[in-house]
C-alpha cells in the first residue's frame, strides 16, 4: 500500500521530527509512506474574511496538486468525523480489499482549510474536537497509521 501525507509547513521542533521519523521507520515494514510538503501561505496580520478565504484557497490549491491521482483522500479537519483507531484500521484494510492501494491524508496549515479542499475529500476526519498544531497532528497521524497496520495484523502494540 502507498500512503501519502500532504501537509502545509515544515516541522521545526526536534521532538516532533524525531517522533515522526521513528513512526516512519516502523511503517516501512507495512507500507510505502511519503510526506509531501508545501510552504505555508502568509496570512495578513488582521485579515478580512475575503483575505483569509483567498489565502486558504491559494494554500489549498497547492496542497491538492500534491495528491496522487486516484488516491483515496482523507482530509484532517476539525469539523470532520471522529473515528476510533479500530475504525480507521478497518477502513484502511477495506480500501485495500477494494483495490484502493493509494491513500492520501491531507493536513492543512495553521489557518485551516479551504472549502475546495473540504469538497475534494473522500472523507473528512478529526482526531479530536480540541485544536492541535498542524505539526503535532502530523505526529499523531503517523502514529495512528502505524497503529492501524498493527491492529490489522493482530500484532502487539494496540491493546
Amino acid at each position: 500500500m502507498k500512503i501519502t501525507i500532504v501537509c502545509a509547513g515544515k516541522i521545526k521542533e526536534k521532538y516532533l521530527s524525531a517522533g515522526i521519523a521513528e513512526f516512519l521507520k516502523r511503517l516501512k515494514h507495512y507500507a510505502q509512506v511519503e510526506i509531501r510538503e508545501i510552504h505555508e501561505e502568509k496570512m495578513p496580520e488582521a485579515p478580512s474574511p475575503a483575505e483569509k478565504e483567498q489565502t486558504l484557497a491559494r494554500e489549498g490549491e497547492k496542497l491538492l496538486k500534491l495528491v496522487p491521482e486516484g488516491s483515496y483522500l482523507y482530509v484532517l479537519d476539525v469539523y470532520g468525523k471522529l473515528k476510533s483507531s479500530e475504525q480507521l484500521a478497518k477502513e484502511i484494510a477495506d480500501l485495500g480489499l477494494r483495490g484502493r492501494s493509494s491513500i492520501t491524508f491531507l493536513i492543512g496549515g495553521a489557518f485551516g482549510l479551504s472549502e475546495e479542499v473540504r469538497a475534494r475529500a473522500d472523507e473528512r476526519i478529526s482526531f479530536s474536537p480540541m485544536t492541535f498544531t498542524h505539526q503535532m497532528v502530523r505526529l499523531l497521524l503517523v502514529e495512528q497509521i502505524y497503529r492501524a497496520f498493527k491492529i490489522n495484523r493482530g500484532e502487539k502494540y494496540h491493546w
